[in-house]
């Protein structure tokens, strides 16, 4: 696989890093609004939120989306180190009068720290919520309708009333929203979808996605904690 074309030909990695990034995108809106449930009085909070969760973790077709999202994670999180990785080898020595800042944005710079940030978090999250539902005892819940699910609401809940947990969600969507405000565009960059007619409207759209998405996710720890 070494030698294969997909690991040797850039662009064919960047096509790959896009083409993911954009799926990723649009788990974030479906998490976003998954989690927006989150917000609702604790009373209904409770039963709406472990009957999505029941749902995401049973219904055939979204498990297969999940696993395809866990596989697109780390394929866009490799696919990243070895562009990261290519891009300085091409140019091992830094020119005496380069000047990085004028020639492109910071995020593009750095997106490499930015991805490792959020990926870091990603292991952080799965760790407290998604190996808990899968794999740890923790208490159960009875739905409306009699059904008994692991309380994934209560496990949430409690994490978000926990300050330095708080705190660090809310910081972490920082390098998501810069990670995504590069990114974004840059998908359809590569994808050759650029055009002088939609260009700023690729560019005010991925902005918009950029500061409302993770905004929308520091939102709901921070009601969580201060309201209910």
């Amino acid at each position: 696989m070494a030698n294969s074309y997909f690991l040797k030909n850039s662009l064919t990695k960047k096509y790959w890093m896009a083409a993911s990034g954009l799926f990723l995108c649009i788990f974030l809106l479906g998490h976003l609004a998954g989690n927006l449930q989150l917000l609702l009085p604790p009373e209904k909070a409770k039963d709406a939120f472990n009957a999505y969760a029941l749902f995401m973790t049973t219904f055939p077709a979204v498990k297969i989306l999940s696993y395809l999202t866990y596989f697109s994670i780390l394929f866009h999180a490799f696919d990243g180190i070895l562009l990261t990785i290519e891009n300085n080898k091409a140019r091992p020595v830094n020119y005496a009068y380069s000047k990085p800042s004028a020639n492109s944005a910071w995020t593009s710079r750095y997106m490499g720290i930015l991805g490792t940030a959020i990926l870091v978090f990603l292991v952080i999250h799965l760790w407290a919520f998604w190996a808990g539902m899968h794999f740890r005892s923790i208490p159960t819940y009875a739905l409306a309708d009699g059904t008994i699910v692991k309380d994934l609401y209560s496990e949430v809940y409690n994490a978000f009333k926990n300050l330095p947990y708080v705190i660090l969600y809310v910081v972490c969507m920082i390098p998501l929203g810069l990670h995504l405000s590069h990114g974004f565009a840059s998908a359809f960059q590569s994808w050759g979808l650029n055009h002088a007619k939609y260009n700023n409207l690729i560019s005010m759209t991925g902005i918009a996605f950029s500061v409302l998405v993770p905004l929308g996710f520091a939102a709901i720890p921070l009601v969580v904690y201060f309201m209910y």
